[in-house]
């Protein structure tokens, strides 16, 4: 089978974990999603490692999405990945006291590039730029690249393609995949990954939530 991207699914809404998201990966464990995960606010920690220690009982590979901007709550985000056992730690403003602390806790580590404000989140820079960021932070050992590609304020598209090809690493484009085109450009720019949330929760896809992701899968697959 010829490798395509990976839907991540994201238990979140509005850049937040909903409050019921253990009864919907409980109600939909089966669907043929591998990777799912969580973003650090929205439930409490005990919830987070309760459901983060279930989707690993149920084989799913977990990641945990920080969306933050001081170094402080950045590592308090990568201490919150460890405690609950998760797979991967997304986001964050790359600081390298979070890359030393995710290599010590065997924590794979996909950092934001470029300029980010405000949550939701918006992404600025020039997309050489964003690459040669990337880059720098792959020699210095980050898992990957955590690119929030329709979040950006110039071409997404043009962003998104460049990006994955000039980033010698695994891409997760996150955010704002809410169409059957989007999973069109997703496809064509080749990530290793990307995310669904929102477009979820908002029936973008029409149905269950569980048929919802089935039903990207395959198409991704084909």
């Amino acid at each position: 089978m010829s490798k395509h991207p990976e839907l991540i699914v994201m238990l979140t809404h509005n850049d937040r974990t909903v409050e019921n998201a253990y009864e919907i990966f409980d109600a939909c464990k089966d669907a043929k999603a591998k990777y799912w995960g969580f973003k650090e606010v929205g439930i409490p920690l005990d919830e987070m490692k309760k459901l983060c220690a279930y989707m690993k009982e149920c084989g799913k590979t977990t990641f945990l999405e920080v969306v933050a901007y001081t170094e402080e709550e950045c590592l308090e985000g990568a201490k919150m990945a460890v405690e609950c056992g998760f797979d991967m730690l997304m986001g964050t403003l790359y600081f390298d006291s979070i890359n030393d602390y995710c290599k010590e806790n065997n924590l794979k580590y996909m950092p934001f590039v470029g300029k980010i404000t405000g949550r939701p989140s918006v992404l600025e820079g020039t997309i050489e730029g964003m690459i040669e960021e990337a880059n720098g932070l792959i020699a210095k050992g980050v898992y990957g690249i955590d690119l929030l590609g329709y979040r950006y304020t110039g071409d997404a598209v043009e962003l998104n393609k460049k990006f994955v090809a000039g980033v010698k690493a695994p891409v997760c484009l996150a955010g704002s995949v809410s169409s059957y085109q989007r999973l069109d450009e997703v496809k064509d720019a080749d990530s290793w990954s990307f995310t669904i949330g929102g477009a979820f929760f908002e029936n973008k896809f029409d149905g269950t939530f569980a048929e919802q992701i089935d039903k990207v899968v395959d198409y991704m697959a084909n």
